[in-house]
């Protein structure tokens, strides 16, 4: 019963990566409370490495890959994300354009490392941001409404574009890497430009709210130790290619929870937005044979090894 219930459980707990940093954003700053997700994940995960004896990075250069992949995927992907929801983008809509992460990898793919990109591909590309232009719009409407949620957006589609450049490192320089070890290591060069930043931005505000505390202890041991947890055992009972299939569900279950939780809604015009958005990347994608590189619910298509009941499939976050 576990091994069927693994992949949709895992992409609702996917899914709530967004929810978590919208019940933050009142009560702390979004790097600041990052900074402190990052410090409790590697204080949790790192002794939990040692202790199953999983094999670290060897040598500088395998130290340096995958911490620049956290830097990308954490720093600056989480950090984006986190600030575009505290400065007023919906969560539905901020999950759809992480959700356009494969469109982007698509495209990059060609150029970087020589995948070709076919026609039924380029469909899926032109119908994934067609899409998204039926979300974002009718939020962008009005002067005051490009005022207010310009920048959060840009900063939103930035994030989404440096999961893109992970997954692109990734493929090439983490091949192999233990999933066990690569995520303290990645919280770990996250860390490394979210404190500096959190200090030159911020006013490291953190009200201990009851709120701030369930969001906290929520981000560090469920979407960072149990979503881990989960994806090893999805990995060894060999799910993750059904739980990829489902990974498209993400905005919509981010959407429905931002209902029930804040009362955010979308237009009849946007929902459909949002389904035409998950053909586009469904076409784009391909069949769906990659692993998530982020709890958080970037739908990062990483590795192309498949599903060999190793740990060399890449982390969620």
């Amino acid at each position: 019963m576990l091994v069927r219930l693994s992949p949709p459980l895992f992409v609702l707990i996917w899914s709530t990566g967004w929810i978590v940093a919208k019940l933050a954003a009142p009560h702390a700053d979004p790097l600041t409370f990052l900074v402190l997700r990052y410090v409790g994940a590697i204080a949790l995960l790192a002794p939990l490495a040692f202790a199953l004896g999983a094999a670290w990075p060897r040598g500088r250069a395998a130290w340096g890959a995958a911490m620049l992949s956290g830097v990308l995927l954490h720093g600056v992907y989480l950090g984006g994300v986190w600030w575009a929801v505290a400065h007023g983008v919906p969560a539905g809509v901020s999950a759809l354009i992480a959700a356009l992460q494969p469109l982007f990898t698509a495209i990059a793919a060609g150029p970087l490392l020589g995948e070709r990109l076919d026609a039924k591909r380029w469909v899926g590309v032109a119908i994934g941001f067609a899409g998204v232009a039926a979300v974002v719009a009718p939020k962008l409407a009005s002067p005051g409404d490009v005022a207010g949620l310009g920048w959060p957006l840009a900063i939103n589609v930035v994030a989404m574009v440096a999961v893109t450049a992970a997954t692109l490192h990734q493929k090439r320089a983490l091949a192999g890497a233990d999933l066990r070890t690569l995520a303290p290591v990645q919280y770990l060069g996250a860390l490394l430009v979210t404190a500096p930043a959190a200090l030159l931005f911020e006013d490291l505000r953190i009200d201990w709210t009851i709120e701030t505390v369930a969001a906290l202890a929520w981000s560090v041991v469920v979407l960072s130790i149990a979503a881990i947890m989960l994806m090893l055992f999805m990995i060894k009972r060999g799910e993750v290619s059904r739980m990829a299939a489902l990974i498209y569900l993400v905005p919509p279950t981010a959407t429905a929870q931002a209902f029930l939780m804040f009362g955010e809604t979308l237009s009849p015009v946007q929902l459909g937005g949002m389904a035409l958005a998950a053909v586009g990347v469904v076409l784009a994608a391909g069949a769906p044979r990659a692993t998530p590189a982020s709890a958080e619910g970037c739908i990062a298509a990483i590795g192309s090894e498949g599903e060999d009941g190793g740990h060399n499939e890449r982390r969620p976050a």
